[in-house]
């Protein structure tokens, strides 16, 4: 008498759950570099908002803005000097364009890039 073997067995269950694994845990070492994006995120657009009333801000007045926004979140990485601050057409540009990692293994890291711009004006 033969029998099927039915259902999957304890190979085909690691096989199955080790790459689930992986990107699970992958997603909780990601997970902290995309909150610190979103307070940085965060952080442009109010200062940006702040300056919409200003008629004549400047780019120290923005710097000078952005570093206590980044004290009042606790952000350390990016710096405020990593920040770009322009005039472009008239319009003043923030641009938060950097990269960020996150350890996975070992020697082996995911690299994350990130860019958020804001105009004033």
């Amino acid at each position: 008498m033969h029998h099927k073997q039915r259902g999957i067995t304890f190979i085909g269950w690691l096989f199955l759950l080790i790459p689930v694994a992986i990107v699970v845990y992958a997603g909780i070492r990601v997970a902290p570099v995309y909150l610190n994006y979103i307070r940085v995120a965060r952080s442009v657009e109010q200062v940006a908002a702040q300056f919409k009333s200003d008629e004549q801000p400047n780019v120290q007045s923005i710097r000078i803005a952005l570093d206590k926004r980044f004290d009042i979140e606790e952000i350390e990485y990016p710096k405020t000097s990593d920040i770009t601050v322009k005039r472009d057409n008239g319009v003043w540009v923030i641009e938060a364009k950097y990269d960020d990692t996150a350890p996975l293994f070992a020697n082996l890291w995911i690299g994350i890039g990130f860019d958020k711009v804001a105009h004033i004006g």
